[in-house]
């Protein structure tokens, strides 16, 4: 059991060191690690915790931490799940933030932010189409995902409530 909880903070610690952009750009460095190279969960309870990850308060990143971790190993791994995915951007936060504040006029670290947008933005997209491709399973789920595009560019709705639209979806299209 130590074993594996070990393993658990040395994954999602090396998710938390190099998730730039947040918890949406760290999905796709999440799936690499906990379900092609771990095997820990399925690409199916992946899209379950995420899920669930986005619906629950707080960061993305850290929810799913605490869910993988709970499933793989219980209460011990969603602990040092958890702390593994907050720890360096703790650690790095101060350093980098006094830099970033002391040098903010700087042209090459301008530029150097300038180069870091798109690339957070590629692991986002990244990150909608390994999703997508693991939760569009067929038609339904296709136009489900569908109205919930036109209704996010289309209306001012909030997105809890899409959600909660989806869930309503998800029981009528697929039965109890």
């Amino acid at each position: 059991m130590t074993t594996i909880l070990f393993a658990l903070f040395l994954s999602f610690f090396r998710i938390g060191l190099f998730g730039f952009g947040g918890g949406y750009a760290m999905l796709p460095l999440m799936e690499l690690e906990i379900v092609q190279s771990r095997g820990w969960i399925n690409p199916f309870e992946f899209i379950d915790i995420i899920a669930v990850a986005e619906m629950t308060p707080g960061a993305i990143a850290i929810n799913a931490a605490t869910f993988v971790g709970y499933r793989v190993a219980g209460l011990a791994g969603a602990i040092l799940s958890t702390i593994g995915v907050i720890t360096p951007p703790l650690l790095l936060v101060l350093p980098v933030g006094w830099l970033v504040i002391r040098y903010q006029k700087n042209r090459r670290l301008e530029q150097a932010l300038q180069g870091i947008h798109p690339a957070v933005l590629s692991l986002i997209v990244l990150a909608a189409f390994v999703l997508g491709g693991e939760a569009m399973i067929d038609l339904q789920s296709y136009t489900v995902a569908a109205v919930s595009l036109i209704l996010l560019f289309y209306t001012r709705m909030h997105p809890i409530i899409l959600i909660i639209l989806g869930a309503a979806a998800g029981i009528i299209l697929y039965g109890f």
